[in-house]
C-alpha cells in the first residue's frame, strides 16, 4: 500500500512539475493601464444578443439571422469590408459574420466569437460575452495602424449537437482559408468571458492539484492553448502578461486534457494553424453553463471591457 502511494504522489509530483514548467510564468498580475473599451457598448450589445423573442439556437433560425444582422450592422460601424459566408446544414442556411481590418493583403489574425447558444437559454456568458467583446473589438480597431489584417468572425452552430462536427461554423470558416491557402498567423476564441468571483471556491479544475497553482478564486481571465501551441499562441501568451488590466493565467495542456478544445479554436488546429482560446474556463467556473440561471445580472461589464482591452493591445503589439 505503502509503494502505492508513493507512486502515486511521485507520478502526481511529475505531472504537477511538466505542468508548471509548459506555463511558466503561470500568472501575471493586472496592469494599471489606461481603460479603453466602453462598456456601456457592450451592455447595449449584451442586451441587444441576449432579449430576443426566442433563445438563439439552431433550431430558431429566423433569431439566429436576425442577431446575425445585428452583428453586421454593428461590424458596418467600424469597417467597411463585412462579409457573410453563408454555408448550408440540414436543408438550412446559416451565416458566419466577418469584419476585416488592416492591410488587405499578408498573414492574418482570426479573432472570432460564437453567437449561437445551447437549448433554451439567454447564454449570456457563454457566449453572448465573446461576441459583445468581438464588437468592442471592432470598435478599437477602426482606424488603427495594423501590422496584420484582423478578421473578427462571429460563427454560427458552436454548440450542440453541431460541436465536433464539420458543420461548425468555424469549422467551415477555417477550411475556406485553407482551402483557398490564406496566409494565417493565428487564431483566437473568446469563449465566455463574462463570469467572474472573488468568493473562495468559486474555482473548479479538471483536476484537484491545480488549485495548488491557480488558487479558488475564479477572478481571472485564461489564456488556454495546447501543448505544441505555435508561435503566435506563445506570442499572444507572452504580450498578453505584458499587457493585461485583469488578473491573467496561462494554461497549457495536451489538447485531451478537460476543456482545452472545447471552443472554435480546436478547427483552426484541426488545419495546422496556431489557435488558442481566452476564456474565464467556462463550467469550471459558471455553474449556470448551459443552463437558464446564464443571465446578463449574473455578468461582470467591467472585466469584459479589460478583456477585450488585452486582446487589442496584444493584436497591436504582436510581431
Amino acid at each position: 500500500m505503502k509503494k502505492i502511494i508513493k507512486y502515486t504522489l511521485g507520478v502526481i509530483l511529475l505531472i504537477s512539475g511538466v505542468f508548471i514548467v509548459q506555463n511558466y510564468p503561470i500568472s501575471s498580475a493586472p496592469k494599471n493601464m489606461p481603460r479603453l473599451a466602453d462598456t456601456s457598448n457592450i451592455r447595449r450589445n449584451l442586451a441587444a444578443i441576449i432579449n430576443t423573442p426566442k433563445s438563439r439556437n439552431y433550431k430558431n433560425i429566423a433569431i439566429l439571422d436576425s442577431i446575425a444582422n445585428y452583428i453586421r450592422l454593428e461590424f458596418l460601424k467600424s469597417s467597411d469590408r463585412v462579409a457573410i459566408q453563408q454555408f448550408g446544414v440540414s436543408n438550412q442556411s446559416y451565416s458566419n459574420i466577418i469584419a476585416s481590418f488592416g492591410p488587405e493583403d499578408g498573414e492574418r489574425i482570426i479573432v472570432g466569437a460564437h453567437y449561437d447558444v445551447c437549448g433554451d437559454q439567454d447564454g449570456a456568458d457563454d457566449n453572448a460575452s465573446g461576441v459583445a467583446g468581438l464588437l468592442e473589438l471592432a470598435r478599437l480597431l477602426n482606424g488603427n495602424n495594423l501590422k496584420y489584417r484582423v478578421d473578427l468572425v462571429a460563427y454560427a452552430l458552436e454548440e450542440p449537437p453541431f460541436f465536433g462536427t464539420q458543420q461548425m461554423g468555424s469549422y467551415v470558416h477555417a477550411k475556406s482559408l485553407h482551402d483557398a491557402k490564406v496566409r494565417v498567423k493565428g487564431m483566437v476564441s473568446l469563449e465566455m468571458i463574462g463570469y467572474y468571483s472573488d468568493e473562495e471556491g468559486s474555482q473548479d479544475y479538471p483536476v484537484g492539484f491545480l488549485k495548488w497553482f491557480y488558487g479558488s478564486k475564479g477572478n481571472y481571465i485564461t489564456i488556454v492553448q495546447k501543448s505544441i501551441a505555435g508561435t503566435f499562441a506563445k506570442q499572444f501568451k507572452e504580450l498578453a502578461f505584458e499587457n493585461n488590466s485583469i488578473l491573467t493565467k496561462s494554461f497549457r495542456a495536451p489538447s485531451f486534457f478537460g476543456g482545452i478544445d472545447l471552443s472554435d479554436h480546436r478547427n483552426y488546429w484541426e488545419f495546422g494553424y496556431s489557435a488558442l482560446m481566452v476564456t474565464n474556463t467556462s463550467f469550471y467556473r459558471n455553474a449556470s453553463y448551459h443552463q437558464k440561471g446564464d443571465v446578463l445580472q449574473r455578468l461582470n461589464i467591467p472585466n469584459i471591457g479589460l478583456v477585450v482591452d488585452g486582446v487589442f493591445r496584444v493584436l497591436k503589439a504582436i510581431k
